[in-house]
């Protein structure tokens, strides 16, 4: 994808891009291949191929009508290089964006392009969704929780939704039909007091298969989720 074809793309769905939106887009890419020298942010660093697999796919929850452009608090887990929680909020400057990831490496990225992009209401913290999730700074705290490619659902659901207000809905973006995995997280769900909303197949604009799962929160969470640190995954819910 050309930037002039994203460009394209995004105005077709109703979002013209400023100038300097277009600055940020292009400034992202050149740090994300610079700092990706240093240190593991992705394996995509093809320009077009950036534009498409990591630009335009994080946009989705905007482009396909799951995420208006309003002020609302997000979270991102596990977001490596801003994905997709930074390319949206270039888009829709409104949002305010958390990012939590356990590497302080990729912090310290994080910190350099928000700098560089001069981008406010972003905020970035070291730390384990299992621990932050405890923390009464985070938890129950944000109206949405995005998380693209980080977890199966069954796992997903206990790191993501203690942090979410009541009403609060987790985003969960993957490269494929969800159905399987979004019905043996079903006791999970329960047990967070959560359930599936939709889960929205679509395709990028090359045909790559992509899925949207929306949960939403019912209830206060439990005070025992999330578990300790590394137990979600070897005993899921």
């Amino acid at each position: 994808m050309t930037t002039q074809e994203f460009y394209s793309l995004l105005a077709d769905k109703g979002f013209e891009l400023s100038d300097q939106q277009k600055k940020q887009f292009e400034r992202y890419f050149q740090l994300l291949v610079e700092w990706n020298e240093k240190i593991n942010l992705t394996a995509i660093t093809e320009k077009e191929e950036v534009y498409l697999k990591h630009f335009y796919d994080s946009l989705a929850p905007v482009l396909e009508g799951f995420i208006p452009n309003d002020c609302l608090r997000l979270l991102d887990i596990g977001a490596g290089a801003g994905f997709p929680s930074l390319p949206m909020k270039i888009l829709c400057p409104n949002l305010e964006v958390t990012i939590i990831d356990s590497l302080n490496k990729r912090i310290t990225f994080l910190n350099r392009l928000a700098d560089e992009l001069e981008l406010t209401g972003v905020y970035f913290f070291h730390g384990r969704a299992e621990d932050l999730g405890q923390n009464n700074q985070f938890r129950a705290q944000f109206d949405i929780v995005t998380a693209r490619a980080v977890a199966r659902m069954q796992v997903l659901s206990e790191l993501s939704i203690p942090f979410l207000k009541v009403k609060g809905q987790l985003i969960a973006l993957k490269a494929s039909s969800a159905d399987e995995e979004n019905l043996a997280a079903k006791n999970a769900l329960n047990l967070l007091f959560s359930q599936i909303k939709t889960s929205h197949d679509y395709q990028l604009p090359n045909g790559d298969p992509r899925n949207i799962t929306i949960v939403e929160k019912k209830k206060e969470t439990p005070n025992k989720y999330p578990r300790k640190a590394g137990i979600p995954n070897k005993k899921p819910l």
